[in-house]
């Protein structure tokens, strides 16, 4: 018995859904990590993502109108979103940033597209959802891309303008995550449509989480057909299928709501009972059966590496800009609190992860506007993004404290900390993207040769042994040159390779060479040793998917840091690339060793370990000094810390504008308040029960000038509105009508 007929026994076969997801995308710099090689040539050539001069100016005028326009604390008190902000997207095209100009869309660029999201997320989540459903997985991209020309030339220019309003239905209550089981079908017959006998389906589905619902006017649907009658003259199960259905249609059920988490985007429900459709209501026709699945998993991959990340990102630089305006400006026994090194521990974290979502973010939408679909990456960026967006907004939470947990229009943090489960959730459940996407995926892309030898074990061809062989042989070869360059690089790590011309990049650089080289050998090893069951150890994988995720987001820090860093602001963003990076390559170690303690082998474990010399921490770690360096620089009011909270537009009088003013007037006055300080200290001065009452007596000491004086009222006013909290003139148990008009207003705002 040969070799590829054991082996046919154990490894079970490439399922259709399966070969259609693999087939979908495209393999970009996570190939090159995974084998062990990260491609930094291939990092630097990616040309640097910028705002046209079209997309700049949208940018300042309707999304700054909008942001203008929006309260996210009376939209969370409504039951809708407001009339005249649905009215305002469509008008100004909100719902048209992917579509072609030559259909009345935008047309903008992934790196625009996610810097809009983002922007509209740190004034409101709810907003921001209803923005980026039509302009990520829908009926837009699908039409873009697989519709007819007479379905393109009619829907796309009424999605443009907002005449019809997009949704698109895959998740049934039955089939989350495993959408390839949805049991929603479509029975091959023949119906009346518009008078006329004609060839369709009569499709029966159930379908829930369907962002845009309620309000859809077109729905995009996917189900299973079968063509039990063998009208179509081919086997009986044709697979998943995509259809454009009117909300008019006879038999379309649109309109129940959820309530996600309170967060007011149109979210619901759709169902439909042997609703005949004909052929022409297929994306693309009735040629079109049976790809829908190819189709979905093409297009998620682009959205999911736009939408989602926009979202964790917003999440993270509102929380660096609220954490370290308030840590400058709230002080408590004396001392502004970002001095005490509890709070600069959480708001290093805080500044550090936010330079490395952003880099993320630049790079992932970098490739997808070279018109890659890298799904593997865009499940790294949907991931890592979200769940640090999470990570990073916890640490804000808890240096807020108080101030974070009062709803009202001067909490910053509170519709992003509702909201954030919702991008965590959506597109697939971030312990699925995890544990099964990543490496799952990875695996089989990036191996130069697997999915070829999967193929031909279970091949019938003639010469389907001559063919294992050979590919056997390579398989061999690769492996052997992974062991000889990883055991090199453990035994002598100054020989990692760097082609930055930066000394302080250098060391990360080969850094990443020698973790990615230990990474190609533990994934062979682990074919080798587990095979098929692999997939089950979703633990093991996972870990091995995390290497890739973490070096990955290394080489955006890089690539961020060498391109997106000016010259002049390179010694004040020094902290944030080191700790991000640190970060970033001790993450992707600490999974290695709980790898390496966990393979069920323990000969295999124990020959890895020493193959690769994987015995210790080998990777540079962020230390103290690094903290109070990085929590420092966060405090300062610097242009490379604006370049990472440019997310944020504060608004005359919202919560965001009100930090800011105090935050800058203490900027302006350090001086000022150390003369104070000093004053009271060499008791020349006494302190008042209030600070106001403090100043008048320095003024009366003539410890500072009229000029002074007034500066620093100026201050402390916007100092005591900044640390207070909304409240409110009416008993909380009794909202009424009053919160539907948006009347009610905050007492310290009034």
């Amino acid at each position: 018995m040969s070799l590829r007929t054991q082996l046919r026994k154990i490894l079970p076969s490439i399922s259709v859904t399966e070969q259609e997801a693999l087939d979908a995308g495209d393999v970009w710099l996570e190939g090159s990590i995974y084998r062990g090689k990260p491609d930094f040539d291939a990092l630097r050539a990616v040309p640097e993502a910028k705002l046209s001069s079209e997309e700049q100016a949208f940018l300042d005028g309707p999304v700054q109108e909008l942001m203008a326009m929006i309260d996210d604390s009376v939209i969370q008190n409504e039951k809708h979103l407001p009339e005249h902000i649905l009215e305002f997207l469509k008008k100004e095209r909100f719902f048209s940033l992917i579509i072609p100009k030559e259909y009345g869309g935008r047309e903008f660029s992934p790196y625009a597209n996610s810097t809009i999201v983002g922007t509209i997320a740190t004034k409101s989540s709810a907003v921001a959802v209803t923005v980026m459903v039509p302009n990520s997985l829908g009926p837009g991209e699908l039409l873009m891309h697989y519709g007819t020309k007479e379905q393109q030339a009619h829907y796309l220019p009424r999605l443009a303008n907002g005449t019809d309003i997009p949704c698109f239905a895959l998740t049934s209550p039955e089939a989350g995550s495993d959408a390839g089981g949805i049991p929603d079908q479509g029975i091959v017959t023949k119906g009346q449509y518009n008078g006329e006998e004609v060839l369709g389906l009569e499709v029966t589905w159930d379908k829930r989480y369907i962002t845009l619902a309620p309000i859809a006017t077109v729905l995009g649907l996917a189900f299973k057909v079968f063509d039990p009658q063998g009208l179509l003259g081919g086997k009986e199960s044709l697979g998943i299928t995509c259809a454009l259905i009117p909300k008019s249609h006879p038999g379309v059920e649109l309109g129940n709501r959820h309530d996600p988490m309170g967060i007011r985007f149109y979210n619901g429900t759709t169902r439909g009972e042997k609703v005949f459709i004909p052929m022409d209501f297929i994306i693309g026709g009735q040629q079109n059966i049976g790809r829908g699945w190819q189709m979905l998993v093409s297009c998620l991959g682009a959205g999911r590496g736009i939408s989602l990340p926009a979202l964790g990102v917003s999440t993270s630089q509102v929380a660096l800009k609220s954490a370290s305006e308030y840590a400058a400006v709230r002080e408590q026994f004396g001392l502004a609190i970002g001095q005490f090194e509890g709070i600069q521990e959480k708001l290093a974290d805080i500044a550090g992860k936010t330079y490395l979502q952003e880099a993320m973010r630049v790079l992932t939408t970098e490739g997808l506007g070279m018109g890659l679909k890298p799904s593997v990456v865009t499940a790294i960026a949907k991931y890592h993004m979200t769940e640090t967006g999470r990570d990073v907004l916890d640490s804000a939470m808890d240096i807020l404290a108080g101030k974070a947990i009062q709803n009202g229009p001067q909490n910053t943090l509170a519709s992003g900390y509702v909201a954030q489960p919702i991008a965590i959730t959506v597109e697939g459940a971030n312990i699925l993207t995890r544990n099964l996407m990543i490496f799952g995926q990875g695996v089989m892309r990036c191996h130069p040769y697997l999915q070829s030898m999967v193929e031909a074990i279970h091949s019938e061809e003639a010469n389907a042994d001559k063919t294992f062989n050979k590919i056997l042989r390579q398989t061999v070869g690769y492996s052997v040159a992974n062991s000889l360059r990883a055991f090199k690089l453990g035994v002598l790590p100054f020989t990692a390779s760097s082609k930055s011309s930066l000394p302080e990049v250098q060391p990360y650089e080969k850094a990443a060479q020698r973790l990615s080289a230990k990474l190609a050998v533990y994934a062979d090893f682990s074919l080798l040793v587990l095979g098929g069951k692999l997939k089950q150890a979703e633990m093991l994988s996972a870990r091995l998917g995390d290497v890739m995720s973490y070096l990955y987001a290394a080489m955006a820090s890089i690539k961020y840091y060498e391109q997106k860093v000016a010259v002049t602001d390179r010694e004040a963003a020094a902290p944030y690339f080191h700790y991000a990076t640190r970060y970033a390559l001790v993450e992707a170690e600490q999974a290695l060793h709980k790898f390496l303690d966990n393979f069920p082998a323990s000969g295999t474990r124990k020959f890895m370990r020493v193959l690769t010399m994987q015995f210790s921490h080998s990777m540079p770690q962020i230390n103290d000094d690094l903290v109070r360096e990085l929590a420092t620089a966060a405090q300062l009011d610097t242009a490379f810390k604006a370049q990472l909270t440019h997310l944020v537009k504060p608004q005359a009088g919202d919560g965001h504008d009100i930090n800011e003013q105090a935050y800058k007037a203490k900027i302006a006055c350090l001086d000022l308040l150390g003369k104070v300080k000093k004053a009271l200290k060499k008791r020349e001065i006494k302190a008042g029960v209030r600070f106001y009452e403090t100043l008048d007596n320095a003024l009366i000491a003539k410890v500072i000038n009229e000029t002074e004086y007034a500066q620093l009222i100026d201050y402390n006013r916007k100092r005591e509105k900044a640390i207070r909290v909304d409240e409110f003139d009416f008993d909380l148990n009794l909202l009424d009508e009053n919160t539907a008009s948006g009347t009610i207003k905050s007492v310290v705002n009034q």
